[in-house]
């Protein structure tokens, strides 16, 4: 038991580490979440600061997913993998959101899942990142292409049982559970592309 709490408290520290406000503040010199959207995350990262700071945002959160479940598969080597894969994806993106060192006031978290899905199934991980991508080329809109990959999420992992960095039971129950705190995360996003008035994104600047 207790090497799945350190793992969690591994996680969660890892993804308190927000690259968003400490790469705004050095190379335009002010906080990304008094700017734009006001949200500490890439796509602010991108309409605030600049095309730059943003590649290097989202690399840096893609790699909080990637480096947590890493050291949780290390560090569980004798106990139950998938259980502590598991709970460090969810804490790393629980401590994105939630960041200790900031405030609590943090991202979204999708990057961050980016980087969970691409370790801890591949073959997910990519459908995910090619419907996301799809879904934003077509609308314009990186809440829509973000919400509906998190729903798809678990679906996925109903119809491939293999390719899993830890093999184990409920990848299903954890998707859902990862999909409800995106989706969370998401909810004034959700609010808007109900009332059809989401922020969209432009291809050209």
């Amino acid at each position: 038991m207790g090497i799945y709490v350190a793992v969690g408290i591994i996680a969660y520290f890892i993804g308190s580490i927000n690259f968003s406000v400490i790469i705004s503040k050095k190379m335009a010199g002010f906080d990304l979440r008094e700017k734009g959207s006001k949200n500490a995350g890439t796509t602010n990262m991108l309409r605030t600061v600049g095309k730059k700071a943003a590649l290097i945002v989202l690399i840096c959160d893609i790699l909080k997913g990637i480096v947590a479940i890493i050291l949780a598969k290390l560090l569980s080597s004798s106990y139950n993998e998938a259980i502590a894969v598991q709970i460090a994806a969810f804490f790393v993106v629980f401590g994105h959101t939630f960041p200790v060192f900031f405030g609590f006031k943090g991202g979204k978290g999708v990057a961050t899942s980016i980087g969970i899905l691409l370790v801890l199934n591949w073959q997910i991980g990519l459908i995910c990142i090619v419907y996301g991508v799809t879904m934003l080329a077509l609308t314009r809109m990186v809440s829509l292409g973000s919400i509906t990959a998190a729903i798809l999420f678990p679906v996925l992992t109903i119809f491939i049982e293999e390719n899993y960095i830890a093999e184990g039971a409920g990848y299903t129950i954890f998707g859902i559970i990862m999909a409800v705190f995106i989706l969370f995360n998401h909810r004034a996003n959700i609010k808007r592309l109900n009332e059809g008035t989401e922020n969209r994104i432009s291809f050209k600047k």
